[in-house]
């Protein structure tokens, strides 16, 4: 399967739920294979058909559990490549996230992690590998519940930063960043396609699904993929690192969008699939570095 709209069916058809998920599989003869990792408990799953059972609907996943729906065409090779617009404009991440932080001062509950706790591990690897000093700086594009800083600093490191432009995002972050008792993490409200000067560089930036919710906001997506390739160029150093996950972009499709300043280092192992005698992978993951010169120091 090619293409960015056969990777969202791919993690459509995946299921976030083991039994709802092998109901799906055997229905559509579909079986998945692990690289040496468990599939993301956050998966994009497939929510009740739409009128009929010809019209299933992929849910892909977001920040704080929460799914935006696209329509999708019946279960086959030659149309599991397209995917319907959007009709609708994207859900309110601040009345996701208010839900979000008044469960958390409720019950306790800290959200989900979007694409599933291997995606942070998978990360948290690689920057160990990588010998990243422990204070080296970080910075969390699109943050959310700030699962992703929560697991970075209890790995060690000391200087990492969570933006979002939602603040009710930032609030709840912050709650759950205060429950754990951890320091040096920095939360900032910050929309990322225009960010302020109180923004500065970064040695490592990282995005776990947030360009993807940039790409299916119907309005004028093109030109909002452009002003975050020019944002990521202006927050992230000379030779610094940009590693991306991504369910709705291919690894060609990602070279392409990132091709202009930035070249592909490695690509991450995640899980794969097989799908009507095809095989692929459920996500995504690549690290970049940005063009220019010797990466700071440190980062090797």
């Amino acid at each position: 399967l090619t293409g960015s709209e056969a990777q969202v069916w791919a993690g459509a058809a995946r299921g976030s739920s083991s039994s709802s998920s092998g109901r799906k599989q055997r229905q559509w003869g579909l079986r998945e294979e692990e690289d040496g990792e468990r599939a993301p408990n956050s998966s994009p799953s497939l929510s009740p058909p739409l009128g009929s059972s010809s019209h299933p609907t992929a849910r892909l996943p977001s920040r704080g559990g929460r799914f935006p729906t696209l329509p999708l065409q019946p279960p086959s090779l030659s149309s599991a490549t397209h995917v319907s617009r959007p009709r609708r404009r994207r859900p309110s991440w601040d009345t996701t996230y208010e839900r979000e932080l008044q469960a958390f001062r409720e019950y306790g509950d800290t959200g989900e992690i979007w694409f599933g706790e291997e995606s942070v591990t998978r990360l948290i690897r690689w920057l160990e590998r990588r010998r990243v000093p422990l204070d080296a700086s970080v910075l969390d594009i699109g943050t959310g519940n700030g699962a992703f800083l929560v697991e970075l600093a209890k790995s060690g490191f000391s200087n990492v930063t969570g933006i979002d432009y939602s603040p009710a995002a930032i609030q709840l972050s912050r709650s759950i960043i205060e429950k754990e008792g951890l320091a040096n993490v920095k939360l900032q409200v910050e929309d990322f396609l225009n960010p302020t000067s109180a923004l500065p560089k970064f040695g490592i930036c990282v995005d776990k699904g947030t360009f993807d919710a940039i790409s299916l906001n119907p309005d004028n997506p093109v030109e909002k993929r452009k002003r975050y390739v020019k944002s990521l160029s202006r927050v992230l150093e000379t030779g610094g690192f940009f590693l991306i996950t991504s369910c709705n972009w291919t690894k060609d499709e990602l070279l392409r969008e990132f091709s202009e300043g930035f070249e592909v280092l490695e690509e991450l192992p995640t899980p794969k699939f097989l799908f009507g005698g095809r095989s692929g992978n459920s996500v995504t993951a690549l690290v970049f570095r940005r063009k220019g010169g010797a990466s700071p120091d440190g980062l090797g």
